[in-house]
């Protein structure tokens, strides 16, 4: 029977999208610049996107079967609806009659089976959605109907086939990496590399349009020149400023305050010394002051996490705050007993193009210094975080947000598996891996809840990681505007924005 799921959803890793331009403007009435930390790199094929960055710019252009609404409802796209076998398997997606590609296409069948098949990577890609690994087949039935039919059934799979990494694109298009086509509300016009996006309105959108006709969105690394650009007037909105940011704007911009969706740590590699004995990592946790941190960083304002669940999806977080009081001679005792009275050096590794998590860090290395460890901070670029840090695994400790991919918990959770490919942090625990599998065989909501919980909680008891919180999100954005929309997600979506009285 057809199904509409409701989730809360979280969201993460680590971007931040903001607002500029280069070069001419078109008329004011119908563009907005909007600046961004970095250029969109990673890839614009939204299959193998993995930037949190490049994922909620993507989010503007792309469209899956199904996609997340600003309350967190997963609501027909691409499908105008679908159904449920009895044995739960198979999932049979009514396409609707109306939806184009940006090059002027109709979606058919084909075009949703190859995106399918594509991105579950069982055409040769490496998916990105550990869940599609479940699906046995994709069936088309006929020219407006296709069957996913999977090895085991799964209550979470609508929300996977909203995740963005499982976006319709065209079975035609050989270069989606380069030239994306997709079915959102915003088209792909052109890229100059590390200085700007330009995207336009897709006047044959199958939805409610955008507002505005033309964006620019302007690549700000250097987190320095953020505030010049808006003050400047070459940018009309950022988003995921600091506190201190926001207190620097002159009066021509309103600022706007919701939650990041995402939590930030201190992530620990524990395949390195003295990250593979816990309670070094115990100890670390019992010696960083959270509260501090969002008092010097952010005016107080955040909201402390003790495991990798932010409080925004309810239904399963369970609040862990408490487990690392701080309390500095626990620390001490146990960096004793852990082989280091004398304290330890490392570095944290931290995303240059993000004052937020620089801010953190700096209190961070001034907290540690009290129980001895000496830690130094390394700022590097963000395409050589995702390269040595995220898929490299080449660091010590990093100070990031880390953001889910889709409406579910194992979105945040999955990936402290064992042998999961996202396991960034090496994180091993028997323990745990038993936990993923229960959950995985599980039928029951009620249950799957619960062993989430216990997940959450073996993490924290484990001090996986030195948890800070889900960051409260200030956005500027240019009186001469109105729109923007928080999402129980981290994304951006561009298409409610408009012209102030439009």
């Amino acid at each position: 029977m057809s199904k509409m799921i409701k989730m809360l959803a979280l969201c993460a890793v680590t971007a931040v999208a903001l607002s500029a331009c280069s070069g001419g403007k078109p008329d004011a009435s119908s563009s907005i610049t909007i600046g961004i930390p970095q250029d969109l790199e990673d890839s614009l094929d939204p299959h193998e996107a993995v930037a949190a960055g490049t994922k909620e710019i993507l989010f503007n252009i792309y469209e899956g079967l199904l996609k997340p609404d600003e309350t967190g409802n997963l609501v027909p796209a691409v499908a105008s609806n679908y159904t449920i076998s009895e044995d739960g398997k198979t999932y049979s997606f009514t396409l609707r009659d109306d939806v184009k590609f940006h090059n002027g296409q109709p979606v058919t069948a084909e075009d949703v089976k190859y995106s399918i098949e594509k991105s579950a990577g069982m055409t040769g890609a490496q998916s990105l959605i550990s869940a599609f690994s479940n699906i046995e087949k994709v069936e088309i039935k006929d020219e407006k109907t296709v069957d996913i039919v999977l090895t085991e059934p799964d209550i979470d799979f609508p929300a996977y086939v909203a995740n963005l990494n499982a976006s319709i694109i065209p079975a035609d298009n050989k270069d989606p990496k380069t030239k994306p086509v997709g079915t959102g509300p915003y088209m792909y016009v052109s890229r100059s590399p590390q200085e700007n996006i330009i995207l336009k309105k897709f006047d044959e959108y199958w939805g409610e349009g955008a507002n505005i006709t033309d964006i620019t969105l302007k690549v700000i690394p250097n987190a320095d020149s953020i505030v010049m650009n808006l003050n400047g007037g070459s940018v009309d909105m950022f988003a995921r400023l600091t506190s201190t940011q926001t207190q620097q704007l002159s009066k021509n911009f309103n600022i706007l305050e919701g939650e990041m969706n995402l939590v930030q740590a201190v992530y620990l590699n524990h395949a390195v010394e003295p990250f593979d004995n816990v309670d070094v990592c115990r100890a670390l946790s019992y010696a960083v002051d959270v509260q501090n941190i969002l008092d010097l960083t952010s005016d107080g304002k955040g909201f402390p996490v003790g495991s990798s669940m932010f409080p925004s999806f309810a239904k399963y977080y369970v609040d862990l705050t408490d487990t690392y009081p701080t309390d500095i001679k626990k620390a001490k005792e146990l960096l004793a007993s852990a082989g280091y009275p004398d304290g330890f050096s490392f570095s944290i590794t931290v995303p240059s193009n993000y004052q937020p998590h620089i801010e953190a860090a700096q209190v961070v290395v001034e907290q540690l210094k009290k129980i001895g460890v000496t830690a130094d901070i390394k700022l590097v670029e963000w395409n050589s975080w995702l390269s040595d840090v995220y898929s490299g695994r080449q660091y010590e400790a990093t100070l990031i947000g880390v953001d889910a991919s889709s409406l579910t918990a194992s979105a945040m959770l999955d990936r402290f598996r064992s042998d999961a490919d996202n396991n960034f942090t090496n994180y091993s625990n028997k323990e745990y891996d038993d936990l993923c599998a229960k959950v995985r065989a599980e039928s029951s909501d009620e249950e799957r809840t619960k062993i989430y919980k216990d997940m959450e909680k073996n993490l924290a008891d484990n001090a996986a990681n030195i948890y800070i919180q889900d960051m409260a999100e200030f956005v500027a954005l240019s009186d001469k505007y109105e729109g923007y929309v928080f999402y129980p997600m981290y994304v951006q979506d561009f298409a409610k924005l408009k012209l102030k009285g439009q």
